[in-house]
């Protein structure tokens, strides 16, 4: 189906994307799995190429667009590269940006927006904890203010960049355990910082490239000037963002999943058994089939999602649905692109192998889907 949703603006860009994926990321992708860390030059790369900070004012070096289709380019892009993991860093970033920008003072954007634009910063955000998933309200990191400062304890887990990032934007509890929702704020947390530790880089089933880690807040002194937006307000300003958020894991997973697709589309043309194509027999062809569909009726949904958002009219709740939807889908079009591989398909050196494990985390980070239908589910009861 043809697509009407971009424009010639965001087809220019997607090619300055595809360069950059090309030059960048390609020939280095090997050893930062390896390493299980990508490169910071790929971030200053990625910030003269305009990829960083697409919503930061122009004044300040970013892109000074509020239209996210840009920011869904640049998701689809890594998304059906094979590559995913090695731009999970500039996607993580944008996501914290988006919480910067919403709510960072003026003395805040003038110190950090230059650098999270051009790439010298990189930044994330830290929520989950290790007693605590998608319930933000029992979050136990806790802030007590002290004066001009932040005395700041507690640890994160499965944090993204955790080793590679400069700024962190922490959620943590500064107010009444007791008022859900009135309890939490942000603090950004520079690296340096005395008592600011990163602990291991955790050994992930998939996503190897992508650092994925610990921290921990050893009462860690956190000036006051660091609070985005106003103290116990932090729930509200996570709520904000939390579309945005999960509708680009959708775009991600719809973009990986139509990658799969390709390539299993052509292995069964290629492939032979018994003398025929495989994708002669009616097994593939009726997976095939079903695929294809699903994949197009998750493209017009996102993509009227995208509308929505950038009219200001997508509602979290909406967007859990295209992010439980596109991930469950992600699962079961790799899982039949696998099968229809057959051994070939458990072999690292086809991508379907990486690409079948690196997706599958999709349907747990940003919320788990259970998590997102529990949501979906209140709101329609009104509970």
């Amino acid at each position: 189906m043809r697509r009407t949703l971009y424009d010639e603006a965001h087809e220019l860009f997607r090619k300055t994307v595809r360069t950059l994926i090309e030059r960048e990321v390609a020939p280095h992708f090997g050893d930062w799995e390896r390493a299980g860390i990508v490169d910071r030059a790929l971030y200053r790369h990625a910030g003269a190429a305009g990829l960083l900070g697409l919503t930061i004012p122009e004044e300040f070096g970013g892109g000074g667009s509020a239209d996210f289709r840009f920011e869904a380019v640049i998701q689809e892009e890594f998304g059906a590269s094979g590559m995913l993991n090695a731009g999970q860093g500039i996607l993580n970033h944008n996501v914290a940006v988006a919480y910067l920008r919403s709510v960072a003072d003026e003395q805040q954007r003038a110190r950090w927006f230059p650098g999270l634009a051009s790439g010298e910063l990189l930044a994330t955000v830290a929520m989950t904890e290790p007693g605590t998933g998608s319930d933000l309200n029992a979050i136990a990191t806790r802030a007590i203010r002290d004066a001009d400062t932040y005395v700041l304890s507690g640890a994160k887990t499965f944090i993204s960049s955790a080793h590679s990032s400069d700024l962190v934007v922490v959620a943590c509890k500064t107010g009444d355990s007791g008022d859900r929702g009135r309890a939490l704020s942000l603090l950004v947390v520079e690296s340096g910082t005395p008592g600011f530790r990163r602990g291991r880089n955790l050994d992930k089933v998939g996503q190897h490239a992508a650092d994925t880690g610990e921290l921990f807040f050893d009462d860690v002194a956190v000036p006051a000037a660091n609070l985005l937006g106003e103290e116990n307000q932090g729930f509200r300003y996570l709520v904000e963002n939390l579309p945005s958020e999960r509708l680009g894991i959708a775009v991600v997973a719809l973009a990986h999943a139509e990658a799969a697709f390709g390539w299993t589309l052509e292995y069964c043309k290629e492939r032979h058994a018994f003398g025929s194509p495989i994708g002669s027999f009616q097994n593939s062809r009726f997976a095939l089939a079903t695929m294809r569909t699903e994949l197009d009726v998750g493209s017009a949904f996102v993509d009227r999602q995208i509308e929505a958002l950038n009219r200001g009219e997508l509602s979290a709740e909406e967007a859990a649905e295209a992010k439980w939807w596109c991930t469950d889908l992600n699962r079961r079009v790799l899982d039949t692109c696998l099968q229809l591989h057959g051994g070939y398909g458990y072999m690292e050196e086809y991508p379907i192998a990486r690409a079948w494990r690196d997706g599958r985390v999709m349907s747990i980070y940003g919320g788990t889907n259970e998590i997102m239908k529990e949501l979906i589910g209140r709101r329609m009861l009104g509970v």
